[in-house]
């Protein structure tokens, strides 16, 4: 049979295809009752009569991507956990304003369909989807030749949540002797890759299975290890103790994400011996000789998330927080400080 144009020119219609059929089973795994219709269609569909059980209530959206975590994973040809990171990224933005993440579509540009390889990926969105409880309602996967080289890939989402209008969280509930409690992270999660890939693949030229003593296993197991999903997690600790803000610790770092919920005329005074950042940290800030602000605007420094709660509603949290196997610690507290809201280590 005769190839295509569009085959010729690097676009091959019938290995999509091939992708979309290997990927319905993981997508069938994420289905929510609400939920209508199934792959295929010009767009998902979710039943929002589900919503009339709320008084009022409010839709919560958020987009993002993985970053440059994709080199890692296309470099160790391991493509099954990147989801994760995506999905991390977006239901756990919309958790800390206390909303319920129900959907997700996600995008895959690719500069070659390889069907495996795209099932891979989303067969990682549909485990971190479940994880979170929401669905993948739907997608889109594009093949870019010329743009990108035939084993690269980028991956985006985007994330609908419902919360009730008074049950927003946020800085508005923040008051002064608030408790902050700390969430740790899985690892460097999915932030400040350009720079952790400067410095020891680029600067020092680690190789990605080099094993290293610190980390107990090889660079790139280390570097690949899946973003903590923390949706379900949050949603019970919301519902067992009385949570006034929350922030999810991405790019920017501890103290810049935190300080976006904190009011003016406040600060969050965190201390900087409550925990001991894991090894992989440590690696980046002395091999590359990053400095101490540097690092701590850039990686996540094992704190994946950060509550905001009355100092009576502590025990209720980490008990909560314990009892999901997220270990919580205090952090710092909330004190009155003229000028604009801020947080910072001490």
């Amino acid at each position: 049979m005769n190839q295509s144009a569009y085959a010729a020119a690097g676009v091959d219609i019938e290995a999509g295809d091939r992708a979309v059929e290997l990927m319905k089973a993981s997508v069938q795994r994420t289905r929510r009752p609400e939920v209508l219709g199934g792959l295929g269609g010009f767009a998902g569909f979710f039943d929002a009569s589900a919503l009339k059980g709320y008084r009022n209530p409010v839709l919560a959206t958020s987009t993002d991507g993985v970053g440059t975590k994709v080199a890692i994973a296309q470099a160790l040809d391991k493509h099954d956990t990147i989801g994760f990171d995506l999905i991390g990224m977006l239901v756990d933005d919309l958790v800390v304003c206390g909303a319920e993440p129900l959907f997700v579509t996600d995008y895959i540009a690719t500069g070659k369909v390889v069907p495996e390889r795209i099932a891979a990926i989303v067969s990682g969105i549909a485990d971190a989807c479940v994880a979170a409880g929401c669905s993948l309602v739907g997608g889109e996967t594009a093949e870019h030749p010329g743009l990108l080289a035939p084993h690269e890939y980028d991956i985006a989402g985007a994330t609908t949540g419902v919360v009730e209008k008074d049950q927003i969280l946020g800085a508005h509930l923040v008051q002064p002797g608030d408790a902050v409690i700390a969430m740790r992270s899985s690892g460097l999660h999915s932030n400040g890759y350009s720079l952790v890939r400067h410095v020891l693949l680029e600067q020092a030229g680690w190789s990605l299975d080099r094993h290293v003593d610190e980390l107990g296993r090889t660079l790139g197991e280390e570097l690949l290890e899946p973003t903590k999903v923390y949706a379900l997690d949050i949603l019970d600790l919301i519902s067992k103790a009385d949570v006034h803000a929350m922030s999810h610790i991405t790019g920017g770092g501890l103290e810049n994400n935190l300080a976006r919920v904190i009011p003016d005329g406040m600060a969050a005074v965190l201390q900087r011996d409550s925990w001991t950042p894991p090894a992989i940290f440590q690696l980046v800030q002395q091999v590359g000789n990053v400095p101490q602000a540097d690092i701590d605007a850039t990686l996540n420094m094992g704190v994946g998330m950060v509550a905001i709660l009355p100092q009576d509603q502590v025990p209720a949290a980490l008990a909560a927080l314990q009892q999901r196997e997220v270990h919580g610690w205090v952090l710092g507290e909330i004190i009155d400080e003229e000028g604009a809201g801020a947080a910072r280590l001490v």
